[in-house]
């Protein structure tokens, strides 16, 4: 087992990767800022660190440069959504461990954060300590459905593959037609709508998804606050809405909470 620090200041991205490499016996720290982040380096000295470059106030050049004066050799990931060449030349000068650009698909950024740390337990650990990162099993099919909408494909990513590995059965839409389609071809256990879409609002499509016999728990994301829009989906049945970036933690919460109302 390895501690592992986080810092990025989207929570959902220290949400996922702490639920990914939790479920592998690691200790995961989190940080949502630069200064945060260095300070639990100081205290907890972690084997691995996974450091976002674009940050507010203290960014990840400047925390690199503090953790090399701490310990010139402690392994790091960088992970950025906004790397140019010479943001990568300056953290490869810093000895990073490798330079990661979250415009990757999910699945891949967690599958190259997984091989990186696998590469350094194998060459600082025994092998019969060492732990492998495999993917989550496959949900049985009698595992809770969910639908997840939204038009970012960053958050439908993340949702997928975290309430995959906690064992549900995942289907995404990136508007509201493409939900309503799948609705018809098989009722979810529980939707997670997204208020703002282009086209097709959240509040009309829980309405149309609601006169296709679905009586199932909804969890309402939105970046804004329309009290008369939230209001809508609220009186609609939905659990909960929750301001985005969200505490994945909390979605499966919900979600749990969902299912178990909708029980026969």
């Amino acid at each position: 087992m390895a501690t592992i620090l986080v810092i990025d200041d989207e929570r959902m991205i220290g949400d996922l990767l702490r639920s990914v490499l939790s479920a592998h016996s690691h200790e995961v720290l989190t940080a949502t800022s630069g200064r945060e982040g260095l300070e639990i380096f100081r205290n907890r000295k972690p084997r691995f660190t996974l450091l976002d470059l674009n940050m507010p106030g203290m960014d990840g050049i400047e925390v690199l440069q503090a953790i090399r004066k701490i310990n010139a050799d402690a392994p790091v990931i960088v992970l950025t959504g906004e790397g140019t060449d010479a943001l990568e030349i300056r953290a490869r000068g810093l000895g990073v461990t490798d330079f990661l650009r979250k415009g990757l698909p999910l699945e891949i950024l967690i599958a190259a954060v997984n091989r990186d740390i696998q590469q350094w337990v194998k060459m600082t650990e025994a092998p019969s300590t060492a732990v492998a990162l495999e993917s989550a099993p496959s949900p049985s099919p009698e595992a809770a459905s969910i639908l997840v909408v939204d038009d970012e494909p960053q958050i439908r990513s993340m949702l997928s593959q975290f309430l995959t590995m906690r064992g549900y059965r995942v289907r995404v839409a990136q508007d509201g037609p493409t939900a309503l389609a799948m609705v018809t071809e098989e009722l979810p256990n529980f939707v997670i709508l997204d208020m703002y879409m282009p086209g097709m609002n959240g509040l009309e499509l829980l309405r149309r998804i609601r006169t296709k016999k679905y009586a199932g728990g909804v969890l309402g994301l939105t970046g804004c606050q329309d009290e008369k829009l939230l209001q809508g989906v609220l009186d609609l049945g939905a659990v909960d809405v929750m301001s985005k970036p969200v505490d994945l933690e909390k979605v499966e919460l919900a979600v749990q909470l969902g299912c178990l109302l909708a029980a026969p």
